[in-house]
């Protein structure tokens, strides 16, 4: 996969949550057996403002073409996905009572954009 592909790929993921976490959080987080309450809501549409952010990033950023910049961004987006993973994984795993098993894609969506961020930061040239 180059880089130009992932990125748009990346891209068009957080696009799509950033979408419902900013509009529709409640309903998006049903789907997972959670409720929000207010609080819930505000932060889950930060959460959403942030993938918005990484949306665009990534999006402008399939044509870099510096090095460094594109390092940086890699970088950037590798951090935010394995932390994401691992706290995806330990929800799954007993650390959020109730959440159905849906949360187990979550959890591959993370692990996927990790790996493959990771790939294309430390393996291809």
């Amino acid at each position: 996969m180059t880089y130009k592909n992932f990125l748009t790929i990346a891209s068009i993921v957080a696009f799509l949550f950033a979408l419902g976490f900013v509009l529709m959080p409640g309903q998006l987080v049903s789907f997972y057996n959670v409720e929000l309450n207010a609080g819930g809501i505000l932060i889950a549409q930060f959460f959403g403002a942030a993938l918005l952010g990484y949306g665009v990033l990534n999006w402008l950023g399939r044509d870099f073409s510096d090095n460094g910049t594109r390092q940086a961004v890699l970088t950037a987006n590798l951090a935010s996905d394995a932390i994401g993973f691992i706290f995806a994984l330990m929800g799954q795993l007993g650390g959020v009572p109730g959440v159905n098993a849906l949360g187990w894609s979550t959890v591959l969506i993370y692990l996927l954009l990790a790996a493959g961020f990771a790939y294309l930061r430390f393996f291809s040239r």
